[in-house]
């Protein structure tokens, strides 16, 4: 069981790093006035590094079961959850606490806790 709910964990971080992202392309970039052209690039660029690394991290909970090892699990899990529980602060903080992005990244960090 342990395994499943972590790999409902990485499934939950795949899903919202995927929202992120598009949320990220129509509803931030399309309204922002970044100037110059370049920083606007790269601001992008860096947004959707986030996008990936988390997809990373969810393929990683997903996997971790799977490696037959215990350290590796708890290295892995450990990480997840630091590095999702720092999204979900920080989330939490940037929209007072009324965005769904902290919500839905702590599920995220709820379901990686229980499968640890």
């Amino acid at each position: 069981m342990r395994d499943l709910v972590l790999q409902c964990a990485g499934a939950a971080a795949i899903l919202v790093a995927l929202i992120h992202g598009v949320l990220g392309e129509t509803r931030v970039f399309a309204k922002a006035t970044i100037q110059p052209e370049s920083l606007r690039t790269l601001i992008r660029l860096v947004w959707q590094a986030g996008t990936v690394a988390w997809i990373g991290g969810g393929v990683l909970l997903i996997v971790a079961p799977l490696l037959g090892s215990d350290s590796a699990r708890h290295w892995i899990t450990a990480t997840a959850i630091v590095v999702y529980g720092f999204a979900v602060i920080a989330n939490a903080w940037w929209s007072r606490g009324r965005g769904f992005g902290w919500k839905a990244l702590g599920v995220v960090v709820a379901l990686a806790v229980a499968g640890y």
